[in-house]
């Protein structure tokens, strides 16, 4: 490598140690100088001497490696020396330093050798993880038995299942592909899981502005049902109630958008302006309603989400996604594009992910982009208007009636945007 490009990455070898370093540092801050194994400046210092070594290396062929390894093993033993003194010293118990630089120095070393944009990504995410601690710590100590059995099966399903699952279709009529199904199954159920986690760390006590955005993550249906039977109980707080409602509806918006970006690109520029204009809209009516009163006080009510990783749960998604596929195929074949539409519409009555996917796939190939989009517009209005419903069956006219003049306004913005782009 020439001059430039080993400076390169020597500087990421750098940031890798500073970002690790900065979170180590913040964590030890309170103690006096000379008190700590491994601070701000050690790790920094790890990630380039990882980076330093690997150089020094390069090229040289295994015997470099294995020097690069000696390296190492003595950089290890030093820091788990020192980490063991302080913990005497302490009476403490930790290794989370002692790895914490045994991977600046790998990462800085990695950066070198390797793949500069995978090191940084994984100095990124290591420090990350370590600024989380009390987050997951507290995560850990809510999660039930249950939970975390549906995630270590689904984990055990994704990782050895997917990879031998048939990367192509099965069926008669070429609808059906089991590795895509499944792994857009696990895709939504991971999107919905982190509004559930947020949920269960924080609570949805802690606000309505908090549970609207959390629960519209996992279930914006739910949210709208438990907010509206809230504000039937509690009418004096209609308000802000349906205001959390309508931030739930905004972010499945954002969802839907972020969902059908990352399964087809090409549909992003067509989706992008009529689902930003309506959700932009949904959001200011939600802030301007949480701005006329003060967060109600929900008592022991709480919204009621199941868990996202549920096993049973995904399965039964994954079994919605393969009959909306298959009748989307059959519906594109015998019925054209009013079929299509009219199978969204449908859809839009109970749920949003399945279609949204289904053709976000479809999109650029069965079916043209146009119709994958108006029909993904179609399964968004829809929903929106039947959790609008929703609102007027549960919460009472006078919830029903705002939440259906703010549905069919951020509709109308939307629509209004297709007439420009």
């Amino acid at each position: 490598m020439d001059s430039f490009e080993l400076l390169q990455r020597l500087s990421v070898s750098l940031a890798i140690g500073l970002l690790i370093g900065l979170e180590r540092g913040w964590q030890s801050r309170m103690e006096a100088e000379g008190e700590r194994a491994a601070g701000f400046r050690t790790h920094t210092l790890a990630g380039i001497l990882g980076g330093v070594w690997a150089a020094m290396v390069h090229g040289t062929g295994g015997g470099g490696l294995i020097a690069l390894a000696i390296a190492f093993t003595i950089f290890a033993f030093l820091i788990g020396l020192f980490r063991y003194r302080e913990t005497q010293h302490e009476r403490t118990f930790g290794a989370t330093t002692l790895v914490a630089a045994m991977l600046a120095f790998s990462l800085g070393a990695f950066a070198v050798l390797g793949n500069m944009q995978v090191a940084a990504a994984a100095g990124i995410a290591t420090a990350g993880l370590l600024a989380t601690k009390t987050m997951l710590h507290a995560w850990v100590r809510r999660m039930t038995w249950q939970e975390l059995r549906s995630v270590l099966v689904l984990a055990s399903m994704t990782f050895i299942m997917l990879p031998i699952l048939p990367n192509e279709t099965i069926d008669p009529w070429g609808a059906i592909n089991p590795y895509e199904i499944w792994l857009l199954t696990i895709l939504i159920a991971m999107i919905s899981f982190a509004g559930y986690v947020a949920i269960k760390l924080f609570g949805d006590r802690s606000g309505i502005v908090l549970t609207g955005l959390a629960g519209g993550l996992a279930s914006s249906t739910a949210v709208t049902v438990n907010m509206a039977k809230l504000a039937a109980d509690q009418p004096d707080h209609r308000d802000p109630l349906l205001a959390g409602a309508l931030l739930s509806g905004t972010v499945m918006m954002a969802r839907v958008l972020v969902v059908a970006g990352i399964v087809n690109h090409a549909m992003l520029l067509k989706l992008a302006p009529p689902l930003i204009l309506a959700s932009l809209v949904q959001a200011g009516a939600g802030a301007y309603l949480l701005a006329r009163q003060s967060q109600p006080d929900q008592g022991d009510k709480g919204l009621d989400l199941k868990n996202p990783f549920d096993l049973i749960s995904v399965l039964k998604f994954g079994a919605l996604l393969t009959a909306i596929m298959v009748l989307a195929h059959f519906a594109t074949r015998y019925a054209g594009d009013a079929g299509v539409y009219l199978l969204s519409a449908i859809s839009g009555i109970a749920d949003v992910d399945a279609i949204t996917l289904s053709m976000a796939r479809l999109g650029g190939g069965e079916l043209s982009l146009e119709v994958a989009t108006r029909a993904i517009l179609i399964v968004v209005a829809v929903n929106t208007l039947s959790k609008a419903a929703l609102g007027w069956l549960t919460g009472g006219a006078a919830f029903g009636v705002r939440m259906t003049v703010v549905g069919l306004a951020a509709l109308l913005a939307g629509a209004a945007s297709l007439a420009f782009f």
